[in-house]
Parts: structure tokens; sequence; C-alpha cells
């Protein structure tokens, strides 16, 4: 795809039926699923294809800085899978550079039987494959999430904050300070206690610059 999403060869769709479809799973779906999925997927910018791959999705957590040679290893076995990406600009010397860089750090997404996540630990750059439990809710998400990318949007990453959490800033001239949030859209109002006094100043940050403590 244009974004880097992921990228099919030549051949790519009659060689993924064969080995994904081959696999020695009791209840396999029909080799002909993988085919429709694959096809889907080199013109299908809806991402109606992740809602349609017959075997259930997983969630591969990668070591660090191992995504992509992850996703080439699913790739170049034939196994469905999606690694989104965002684009990000750097400037260094005054001259701008584009990265395509993965979305959620350190997860790849896979659709397989076990014999596909095996496959994905034999890389050695797989740390853990994390089951999920409610595969209509996380289909829904994963194809809003490819739409978005599909189109070029841009896209920031927030932690999943909680009203009430503690949570620590990241960067900024505020970075390292610490304080229970309340947040309110992308800005948050951080409490910093004074325990003794029972009071709490208040800061406001961006969602982006806090993670949980």
């Amino acid at each position: 795809m244009a974004d880097g999403s992921f990228r099919d060869t030549p051949g790519a769709a009659s060689s993924a039926t064969v080995v994904v479809g081959a696999l020695p799973s009791p209840d396999a779906p029909p080799a002909d699923a993988y085919a429709v999925s694959f096809a889907l997927r080199r013109t299908d910018r809806s991402g109606e294809w992740i809602e349609r791959v017959a075997y259930p999705w997983h969630v591969l957590h990668t070591r660090a800085r191992n995504e992509k040679r992850v996703a080439e290893a699913l790739e170049q076995a034939g196994i469905v899978h999606y690694l989104p990406l965002a684009r990000v600009e750097h400037t260094y010397a005054k001259r701008r550079a584009t990265f395509l860089v993965p979305l959620f750090a350190g997860y790849v997404f896979v659709s397989g039987g076990p014999e596909a996540c095996e496959l994905a630990r034999g890389t050695h750059r797989v740390a853990a494959v994390l089951e999920v439990s409610d595969q209509d809710a996380f289909r829904r998400e994963l194809r809003q999430i490819y739409r978005v990318v599909e189109r070029g949007q841009a896209l920031e990453l927030f932690p999943a904050l909680r009203e009430g959490q503690r949570c620590r800033v990241t960067s900024g001239p505020l970075r390292g300070l610490e304080g229970v949030v309340l947040r309110h859209g992308q800005r948050c109002r951080m409490y910093l206690s004074v325990s003794t006094l029972g009071q709490s100043a208040v800061v406001e940050v961006t969602a982006a610059q806090l993670e949980p403590a």
C-alpha cells in the first residue's frame, strides 16, 4: 500500500493461499478464504478484509524495533498480518526527512492458527503472543485504524489515561513531574499534590506528554 502498511510481492496471493491454506488445523477454513483476503487487501481501502479473514487475530508483542522484521517474515511465509505505519517528519540541518514508523510501537497484528504464531515466535523477534478475547470488537477497531492510515490522515497515539490515574510528564519543560490526571479532551489537568497541606496545584499538559506512573 502507498502508506507502507504492508507490501505485496508478485505472486503473493497464490503462494500465500498454498502456505496458509495448508496449515494442518482440524478446523482450518478452506484455502480460498485466504485468496479472498489477499486479493482484497491489494485494492480495499475500507479495511473490509480485516473483518473477513477466516482465522482469528492475535497481537504479537515484538522485541524493540523489530516490528518491520516480523512483518517481513510473516509476509514471506504468506501469513495474513497488519502493521500500521505512521508518517513522521524530522528536520536535520535544515533538511526535512520523512519516515514510516509503527503506529503502535512493539506490536504487529496477525491472523492465523497456532502454526502462524509458532512461526512468529521462531523469528526470535517476538516476546509474546497476546490472545484477543473479543474478536468482533477487535476487528472493528483494527479496521478503523486501517481506514485512517490508508487515507493518509495524521495520527497521534495517546496512552489510555483514566481520570484519577497517577501519571508522569514525559517531555517538555515539565518532564518528570508526577501527579493525578483529570482528562479533558486532548489536554489534561494534572494535580500536583502537597499531601501535608491537603491541597494540590494544577497544571495543564497535553495527553501526548503523559504516561502512567
